[in-house]
């Protein structure tokens, strides 16, 4: 499987690691914006209450300046309760600013000189309210309209604007930071968002893939199950097939072996007899006493006889020898242990053809060669330098002498895991009734006018099947012969699926 289990936990543990540290990232980062956050907005709040505090005791001041006033002018008592509550509120007042300003470190500001000031304003304008009270009104407007009291008024007025101005620059800049704080919050938490979708996406593409390879794993599992009885029966098929290619290759041989066999015994049989007559002359003391026709008996052993034997003999061993060296051949071609590899099959068929194109072109002929497979094949490649190099031999020594050869080969794929070559030629072709015969060991057809043992097409098959594949003819007498071979495309899946 191309995506394996380990690739894919691999993937996944990837994927939770980076998505537990960007989770752990936004975490850490909320909570240090969030403490930021909270910071400045205390902060705000404690510069809040103090410019609050500020105001109120500027409006309370006011306040009972204008009461003070108004009763000083008018002499009219009504007056003196706004005077009263804010002399009377402006204590708690006080208190409260002094609060409020310990509280914060963000602004300066000087409570003794405030508090100095404060309080020779708020005994100014009690002294004044005291003598009017007591009918000196004249007295308490002179006190009035002198100058130090609208100075004192003034420089408190001055310290608590001054006091409010910096409490609003700080405050309009806490907002600000909290304004910064809440964006960068808002975009942590973004881009946060969108790393884990990417890695939620990234997790569902693995997962996705990794779901598609197990379905395609199942769907081939349950291919190879329902074509498991298929296989078996093929199989069985096969080795039914090839105990009878056994059983006919021992009739075969055992035939073909005895034949010459049969002549040496006849032949060694002359030999004793003819071996008669020459005792006969070789152990006579006098060989004048000699019949002529034992004289001629033994003459004739020897110059026709004897040499005549010897010589079916050397021819007969000579033909047993080749027969048993071709069994070995094809026994350790079926031993030799197969090496797969990717092959080019355009140029090896090429390279092959190579071997034989001054015999096919000398008569005017030519070789075609067209390889159109899907995939590379991969396979054994001295097993079909092996095959071609045959069928290539057989296509010019059978080939139709009132004729230029024509040899075409032609490959292409048969489905996904399948090769088909086609080996066409246009030699005087094979009888109908011969076309499983050529394959049999020992075994030619047609005219025998060339040198050769039959072992050639018996090779190839041979060769073929331990390839995986099988080898079939098509062919008339006078029509060509075409040569079907199919291949798996990969022999290594072949020979671990055999069990090889």
């Amino acid at each position: 499987m191309p995506f394996s289990n380990s690739k894919f936990a691999r993937s996944s543990l990837l994927m939770l690691i980076i998505g537990a540290a960007v989770l752990a990232a936004i975490v850490v980062s909320s909570v240090v914006l969030s403490r930021m956050t909270q910071t400045y907005f205390d902060d705000v709040v404690r510069l809040r209450a103090l410019r609050s505090a500020a105001a109120d005791t500027m409006l309370y001041l006011r306040s009972a300046e204008a009461g003070q006033r108004g009763y000083l002018i008018t002499g009219d008592e009504s007056f003196l309760k706004p005077y009263t509550a804010a002399t009377e509120g402006m204590a708690e007042q006080r208190e409260r600013l002094e609060k409020a300003y310990t509280a914060q470190t963000a602004v300066r500001f000087s409570m003794d000189e405030f508090d100095a000031l404060l309080a020779e304003k708020l005994n100014e304008m009690k002294s004044t309210v005291d003598l009017a009270t007591s009918g000196k009104f004249d007295a308490a407007i002179d006190i009035v309209r002198d100058a130090r009291g609208q100075k004192m008024m003034e420089d408190i007025s001055s310290k608590l604007a001054g006091l409010i101005s910096d409490l609003d620059r700080k405050l309009t800049a806490g907002v600000q930071e909290l304004r910064d704080v809440a964006s960068m919050l808002q975009w942590f938490t973004i881009g946060g968002g969108l790393v884990i979708m990417a890695v939620v996406g990234g997790a569902i593409a693995v997962v996705m893939q990794h779901v598609r390879e197990l379905s395609r794993a199942h769907r081939e599992v349950e291919e190879l199950n329902a074509g498991l009885e298929e296989r078996v029966n093929e199989r069985t098929d096969d080795l039914i097939q090839a105990n009878r290619e056994i059983q006919r290759y021992a009739y075969i041989v055992s035939h073909d072996l005895r034949a010459p066999l049969v002549n040496i015994m006849g032949f060694t049989s002359e030999l004793e007899q003819t071996l008669k007559s020459i005792r006969t002359y070789v152990l006579a003391e006098n060989t004048e006493t000699l019949r002529d026709d034992e004289l001629r008996e033994a003459r004739l052993a020897v110059e026709e006889d004897l040499p005549e034997a010897i010589s079916f003999i050397r021819s007969s061993t000579k033909k047993m020898d080749g027969l048993i060296n071709a069994i070995l051949k094809i026994s350790r071609d079926g031993r030799r242990e197969l090496k797969p590899e990717p092959v080019n099959l355009q140029s090896l068929l090429e390279a092959t053809a190579d071997s034989i194109n001054h015999q096919v072109t000398e008569g005017g002929g030519e070789v075609s060669i067209a390889v159109a497979a899907a995939r590379p094949l991969i396979t054994d490649r001295f097993s079909l330098e092996q095959i071609f190099g045959n069928l290539f031999d057989n296509a010019v020594k059978y080939k139709d002498p009132t004729r230029a050869l024509n040899l075409t080969v032609r490959a292409f794929s048969v489905g996904r895991n399948a090769l088909r070559i086609e080996v066409s030629d246009n030699g005087r072709g094979i009888a109908p009734e011969d076309h499983e015969r050529v394959f049999e060991l020992f075994r030619r057809s047609g005219l025998q006018n060339s040198p050769g043992e039959g072992i050639g097409l018996a090779h190839v098959r041979s060769l073929v099947r331990n390839l995986g594949g099988e080898i079939t003819v098509s062919s008339t007498l006078g029509g060509g012969s075409t040569f079907i071979i199919r291949l798996p495309m990969d022999l290594s899946q072949y020979v671990r699926s055999d069990g090889a």
